[in-house]
């Protein structure tokens, strides 16, 4: 637990960049109107979503139509709206402009708002192609990109080419460890039925952050091999309600449990 801190400072930090609309270098875009376009967009000062600052991007966009960040922070409010249409019609056009920098947004958005798994894989691997080795994080900071595309695998059943990503992933040299990759490893050895492995990434994710769902399948674990776990299965719900627990401001992540599960445990 004492690891906590260093972990939530770090993706803290991601978030809070995550949700800052990027600055873009002026200096590097060619043309006058096109400078024009980045110079608007830079100064957008309206709140996200609010007439002031979409009727900004629109000016950015009548000035120089191939100025990708101008349909991306466009397209965002209308994501957390739940108007998925005409968000995918603004950052398509956006990554088909720009797909090294917009691919890491829509693969993400797919997963994380349309459950389209196929669809995130895909964008996934074809950034892979732009960045090698690296294609990222999450937007909310909580994911290594490589991380939530194996997510999706394991969505899509195939459990093994889930686990093969993450335990590549995990020896990378000077990786940084997610507040829940162990955890996301080890509900899919879990789902495979290797509940040796299982545990053994629940036990390290309790040494990283400990939360109410690693309680809880640590505690089924227990159960399955016909040993005590009334003790973590106690432990799971004082962690719940505490509010010790996977969150997420727009969504639910990807293996969360809730309190019913815990109880009928």
């Amino acid at each position: 637990m004492e690891k906590f801190p260093k972990y939530f400072l770090s993706f803290l930090i991601l978030v809070i960049y995550a949700n800052v609309q990027a600055q873009v270098n002026c200096n590097a875009i060619e043309g006058e109107r096109c400078k024009k376009a980045c110079e608007i967009y830079n100064s957008n000062s309206g709140s996200q979503g609010s007439r002031e600052s979409q009727e900004s991007f629109d000016k950015a966009i009548d000035l120089c139509p191939n100025f990708s960040h101008a349909y991306m922070e466009k397209a965002v409010p209308y994501l957390k709206r739940g108007d998925f249409i005409t968000w995918k019609k603004l950052i398509d056009k956006a990554v088909e402009l720009s797909p090294n920098n917009h691919l890491d947004y829509r693969g993400w958005c797919k997963f994380q708002f349309l459950r389209d798994y196929e669809g995130a894989i895909q964008d996934f691997d074809l950034l892979e192609k732009y960045r090698p080795g690296n294609i990222g994080y999450s937007v909310n900071g909580d994911y290594n990109l490589y991380v939530a595309k194996a997510i999706c695998y394991s969505a899509l059943d195939q459990k093994e080419k889930a686990i093969q990503i993450l335990e590549d992933l995990f020896k990378t040299k000077d990786y940084h460890f997610g507040l829940y990759d162990y955890y996301q490893l080890g509900v899919t050895y879990f789902e495979s039925g290797k509940y040796d492995k299982a545990l053994e990434n629940f036990e390290k994710q309790s040494k990283v952050y400990d939360f109410a769902e690693n309680i809880y399948f640590r505690s089924k674990v227990s159960k399955i091999r016909n040993k005590d776990y009334l003790n973590l299965k106690s432990l799971a719900l004082k962690s719940y309600d505490e509010g010790k627990t996977m969150k997420d401001a727009y969504t639910h992540h990807f293996n969360k449990v809730y309190r019913k599960q815990i109880i009928e445990l």
